[in-house]
């Protein structure tokens, strides 16, 4: 196996070279270059045998040609003659390889596929055709590259990013379209990544302020919606053995206990009317914690941390805040709500008597002062109160127009149940321990109720207020 032999440059006007696989010249062609000087050497030529480089003798170019040749190194035909290569085996002088091309007359004939002279200067492409049409894969893009490029410098090789020439503005406004196809579904995907944050977000934000305008999770059973213009709805519960322990007055005491609520005992005008007496009534004083009480009764009244006697404390001043028509109205809505007690518990309505505490409350979101205020704790009236048989209260705002939170709920294992405030609704239930209950704290605005106590005995019972 021969090996490639290193050679002079040959000149670029008389060198040629076959491609792979198209054999040797014939001593035609050679002679069409500028053979035939009678020498049979150089009618021979010379050929590499790695790269088949056929050189005419003497240049092919007479005397002119030779003296090319030399000046190029060729100092003469003997010293071309010496660097001849062996022919192939079975050629004969004159005689090609048969099978391979022949190269066509003229004297700048070249064979098909041929590198053409001036490509000598250069090493050979080995690639393939396919190699060589492929279209060639566009360099990933990425930030870091981008950005390095935008600065002049050179891009990481291990990235395969392009490098682009300092000051090259035409290749920076290239580069966003070239990887404008890669940046389009991830720009998708960070948008619709957004949306889902941001509905998730505002979902949690919709749960937090459910709860802050009165939501309970352990509230599993509204009894009664604000919605709701309710002619009247009663439950029966067991009764408890709260009662036991007190003196029990036949056909009054409680033997059928239950809960109820009704729209139907005081018409919303009536409670706008009678709320107006306790917001002149709390306008004297107020407490500093959120919860006021105004009681017409004994007279108590929230100022501060403490209370007072609004009929010693303000004297004859309360002959301008109240009237007459007003204290009527208080008598003629606690006789409706007796009446309606009575009727509901199958008892007679002059066997139950108005007993202490019974008062106008106003609720709000200011934090608490003293345990007067600390309203929400679960407890059982019987319990507070030994007097109170029936309790009964009066709606005099809306929930969730005039506050949030403040709803009333019944405590049951598993199962509580909700009043949600309304003006003009009555609720009423007996006192013992069946009847568990709570109220939820105020979160904003302004919640004004009446608390009506009732008893069977007779010793704990209260007269009207009057004005006097």
């Amino acid at each position: 196996m021969c090996t490639e032999h290193q050679l002079d440059p040959v000149p670029s006007s008389v060198a040629w070279a076959g491609g792979e696989g198209h054999g040797n010249p014939t001593e035609e062609g050679a002679k069409s270059l500028g053979g035939g000087l009678g020498d049979p050497g150089r009618g021979k030529g010379l050929e590499s045998p790695g790269r088949r480089t056929w050189i005419p003798p003497g240049g092919g170019l007479g005397d002119a040609g030779r003296t090319r040749t030399a000046g190029r190194g060729h100092t003469s035909d003997e010293d071309l003659e010496t660097r001849r290569v062996p022919r192939r085996a079975g050629e004969e002088d004159g005689q090609a390889t048969a099978g391979a091309p022949r190269m066509p007359s003229g004297p700048r004939s070249v064979p098909l596929g041929a590198r053409p002279p001036i490509a000598q200067a250069w090493p050979p492409d080995r690639r393939s055709t396919a190699e060589r049409v492929a279209p060639r894969p566009r360099p990933r893009w990425s930030r870091a590259n981008s950005r390095g490029a935008r600065l002049g410098l050179a891009a990481d090789p291990a990235r395969g990013a392009p490098k682009a020439p300092e000051g090259n503005r035409a290749a920076d406004r290239r580069r966003p379209s070239s990887t404008k196809s890669v940046r389009a579904p991830r720009d998708v995907w960070k948008k619709w990544l957004r949306v889902a944050v941001l509905g998730a977000c505002t979902t949690f934000v919709a749960l937090l302020l459910w709860g802050s305008l009165g939501g309970d999770d352990s509230i599993t059973e509204v009894l009664a919606h604000r919605s709701e213009v309710l002619p009247g709805r009663f439950i029966e519960v067991p009764c408890s053995e709260d009662y036991d322990s007190h003196r029990r007055f036949e056909g009054c005491s409680p033997r059928k206990c239950g809960r109820g609520v009704s729209d139907a005992i005081i018409t919303r005008d009536e409670a706008r009317r009678i709320r107006s007496i306790a917001e002149k009534g709390l306008s004297l004083g107020g407490s500093d914690g959120g919860a006021s009480i105004l009681d017409l009764h004994s007279g108590a009244l929230s100022v501060g941390k403490h209370f007072v006697n609004l009929y010693r404390y303000f004297g004859d001043k309360i002959q301008t805040i109240f009237s007459e028509e007003d204290f009527q109205l208080y008598r003629d809505l606690r006789q409706k709500v007796q009446l309606a007690i009575a009727q509901a518990f199958g008892i007679s309505a002059s066997l139950l008597h108005l007993t202490k505490p019974t008062f106008f409350s106003r609720i709000n979101s200011t934090a608490a002062r003293t345990a007067h205020d600390e309203y929400w704790h679960a407890h059982v009236d019987k319990v507070t109160y030994g007097s109170f048989d029936y309790t009964s209260l009066l709606y005099l705002s809306d929930y969730l127009d005039d506050f949030g939170g403040g709803r009333f709920v019944f405590m049951e294992e598993g199962a509580n149940k909700t009043v949600e405030p309304r003006a003009g609704r009555v609720s009423f239930f007996t006192s013992g321990s069946e009847n568990l209950h709570r109220v939820e704290k105020v979160h904003w605005g302004t919640r004004y109720a009446i608390t009506i106590a009732f008893t069977c005995d007779p010793d704990h019972g209260i007269a009207d207020p009057t004005f006097t």
